[in-house]
């Protein structure tokens, strides 16, 4: 699709995508273990449609959002548009839950005969004749070794049942494997101002072997938007996974005090803060772009800026202040 959009080349994959994506996993809707609560469907849609319309050229979802209800979302919103307005679509595997125990956390699993059936359910449930991006989700925990699932995608991509192929959340030592038995098209790292690990581990290892990585989580969940008090915590529904998480209870007051920052750095750049702390991962080696999740429309607007906005050195010593 066409894009009024700064794009960047994805790796070295032939696709150029948008340096900011939208993000699915919250339109998977509530009632699952890492559910962000309820969610109307016609909304989720909406706000596919307006980051389409204001230039966005992918979507990152998952099999697990929503146990499926994500990518079918998704496919709903696709359907509404011409085939040369669609944005490439990514998604991920390897996750297999319990339909009778929708709370029950998710398997991480990589036999090879688990990732293709994910493949062609996702394909089903997306309405595609092939996936632009696949990624295995996590490591397995089933005893399948990593060379052993990534086989599985390398002969997928042969096949042309998906265009590339990725991994998400994987360290260095697993990825020097994977890369071992075929390119590691793409890394999809946890990456934020107040997770910023990423920063001295995958991600150079990513710009030394031309792997794409597309950062999830930019916002911090949402707690670095400016939105965020010990309050709006407390309100949060049972139903949503953050209201368990240390990030927003035991190290809440820590990770306010980043908020706060970037809230500075936002009005240097006449932005919204949300746009600040999405630009602040892009500014590191190794970073494509990012997946910045929406529930709404106008949530769009606040860090749609981010696509195009370059941080400077004083704005990242004003972030590293507050962590340190």
């Amino acid at each position: 699709m066409q894009t009024s959009l700064p794009v960047v080349p994805f790796g070295r994959t032939d696709m150029h995508i948008t340096r900011v994506g939208f993000g699915a996993w919250a339109i998977g809707g509530g009632g699952w273990a890492n559910a962000w609560g309820a969610q109307d469907d016609d909304e989720s849609v909406a706000a596919i449609h307006a980051a389409i319309e204001r230039g966005i050229n992918w979507i990152d979802t998952a099999a697990i959002y929503g146990q499926g209800h994500s990518e079918e979302v998704v496919a709903r919103a696709l359907r509404d548009l011409p085939e040369d307005e669609r944005p490439y679509v990514f998604t991920k595997g390897g996750l297999v839950w319990n339909p009778d125990n929708r709370m029950e956390p998710a398997k991480r699993v990589g036999r090879p005969e688990v990732i293709r059936q994910g493949v062609e359910d996702s394909l089903r449930r997306l309405g595609v004749e092939r996936i632009d991006l696949y990624q295995m989700h996590w490591p397995a925990e089933d005893g399948t070794p990593v060379e052993e699932y990534w086989q599985a995608f390398v002969d997928l991509k042969a096949e042309g049942k998906v265009r590339a192929i990725g991994l998400s959340n994987h360290d260095v030592p697993l990825l020097e494997r994977a890369e071992a038995i075929g390119h590691v098209d793409s890394l999809q790292p946890k990456f934020a101002a107040i997770w910023p690990e990423a920063k001295d581990t995958v991600l150079p290892w990513c710009a030394d072997h031309g792997t794409g990585a597309i950062v999830y989580s930019p916002m911090g969940s949402g707690l670095l938007t400016g939105a965020f008090t010990a309050e709006r915590v407390a309100s949060l529904p049972e139903d949503d996974w953050r209201k368990r998480s240390a990030d927003f209870t035991t190290n809440l007051e820590r990770n306010l005090r980043v908020a706060d920052a970037l809230a500075e750095v936002a009005r240097r750049h006449d932005v919204p803060q949300a746009a600040a702390a999405v630009a602040w991962t892009l500014g590191f080696r190794g970073v494509t772009a990012a997946i910045v999740g929406a529930r709404r429309p106008d949530q769009i607007d606040g860090w749609i800026p981010a696509a195009g906005l370059e941080l400077t050195d004083e704005d990242y010593a004003t972030v590293a202040a507050a962590t340190a």
